[in-house]
């Protein structure tokens, strides 16, 4: 329960400063909200922050447009030289540090390669911020990358277990969210992390009743603002919006609003077609809606790039996609064969991982079991389906399923 607390804390709290590959038109409704929820509107010098610099933006646009298409070297090349102009900006290397975070994401969190040097990166765009921070407290530019670069490193502290780090982290994400909110009216980046504290703050109360003692010392939240902020920041924001967008896909899919859910990932998938993590969240929202022709033409994509050692197409993605296509090859087409040649590379991916306790895995032994079963293969059958039963919770259909076919063939 900590460990998800902290997840969640350093998640909403962490704002990110990603482009989308174009900008969308306003949404002029929210147009009045802006100013009637931002508590304070811009005050001081906006002069020298990168922010808010249309040429900066224009400038980056490509970059991270390839860091999210998981071209790194390439993003990294353009940030780099982002640096060499604006040394003591904290940009670059908040930028350097969402590099390696992306190529950490795809694992699921689970790869420790990029740990030390995002670490860093984040580390010093905290120092260069800080500096800033120092000279000016009105200047919610400094406060905004802050609260960004602790958010992170909240939330990889909290994946890694640092209980103490993650903590300290978060607090300080907080206070400097506080501090940033001065910026919202001037910029929708500004707005992201405000928007994930709205939703997120009542959704632990919704779904947590032990944590409700906790959340009394943060600031109240509300979910449908939250929402709402998050579209605006989705449709008007550059460096935030393509993380607004992800965070929407997920809520709409967690809400039940899969059609909603679609129409963002769709959007993802199209506008970054080899960001993994984007692909295979597409492919199964696809699947989940029943459109199986675009699911399996998603999946063998995923899987030719897996093949292909594609930047960011990693084992995790491999179990979905083989998942997918087994299922279709099984229901769909009746071929048997390639049914369980998908079924069997599921099994083999999630053993990759260490990733045996997710339902693809165990569905792929009762789907293996029951074409085993069909094909009058019974040995084979009564394997899978001891698996499933030694792996299955026993009030379960897939436990129920297994121990009434093993009574049934004590024999064999």
């Amino acid at each position: 329960m900590n460990r998800f607390l902290l997840i969640t804390l350093s998640l909403f709290l962490s704002f990110l400063a990603q482009a989308q590959e174009q900008q969308a038109q306003p949404d002029s409704s929210m147009a009045e909200i802006m100013i009637r929820e931002v508590e304070v509107l811009p005050e001081g010098n906006i002069k020298g922050m990168l922010l808010v610099n249309k040429d900066i933006k224009d400038e980056l646009e490509g970059a991270v447009t390839n860091m999210y298409n998981f071209r790194y070297e390439r993003a990294e090349k353009q940030f780099k030289s982002l640096r060499r102009r604006y040394p003591e900006h904290p940009m670059p290397y908040f930028l350097m540090g969402l590099s390696q975070w992306w190529k950490i994401v795809p694992t699921n969190i689970q790869t420790l390669q990029y740990d030390d040097l995002f670490f860093a990166y984040m580390d010093t765009t905290i120092q260069k911020a800080e500096r800033i921070y120092e000279k000016d407290e009105k200047n919610f530019e400094a406060a905004f990358f802050l609260a960004a670069a602790h958010g992170f490193e909240a939330r990889l502290h909290s994946e890694r277990s640092n209980w103490r780090k993650a903590t300290v982290a978060s607090k300080n994400a907080i206070e400097y969210m506080e501090k940033a909110k001065s910026g919202n009216g001037l910029s929708p980046e500004f707005l992201f992390g405000e928007s994930l504290f709205n939703y997120y703050s009542i959704w632990i109360h919704e779904n947590y009743k032990m944590l409700r003692p906790v959340l009394l010392f943060f600031p109240s939240g509300d979910k449908r603002l939250g929402i709402k902020q998050l579209r605006y920041v989705a449709n008007n924001g550059f460096y935030t919006a393509t993380e607004a967008k992800l965070f929407l896909m997920k809520i709409y899919s967690e809400e039940g609003n899969l059609a909603e859910a679609l129409r963002v990932a769709q959007d993802l998938a199209i506008r970054y077609p080899d960001n993994a993590y984007f692909q295979r969240f597409y492919a199964r929202l696809l699947f989940v809606q029943g459109h199986f022709t675009m699911a399996e033409h998603t999946s063998l994509d995923l899987l030719d790039k897996l093949e292909k050692n594609k930047p960011g197409y990693e084992a995790v993605g491999g179990r979905y996609a083989s998942y997918i296509l087994g299922y279709i090859n099984q229901n769909k087409y009746r071929d048997f064969t390639k049914a369980k040649k998908y079924y069997r590379d599921v099994i083999k991916y999630a053993e990759m991982t260490g990733e045996r306790d997710s339902g693809y895995y165990l569905n792929s032994f009762l789907n293996l079991a029951r074409i085993a079963e069909q094909e009058k293969d019974l040995k084979e059958a009564k394997r899978y389906y001891t698996i499933v039963i030694n792996n299955s919770e026993k009030k379960s259909d897939n436990f129920k399923e297994a121990r009434a076919f093993l009574k049934a063939n004590k024999k064999i």
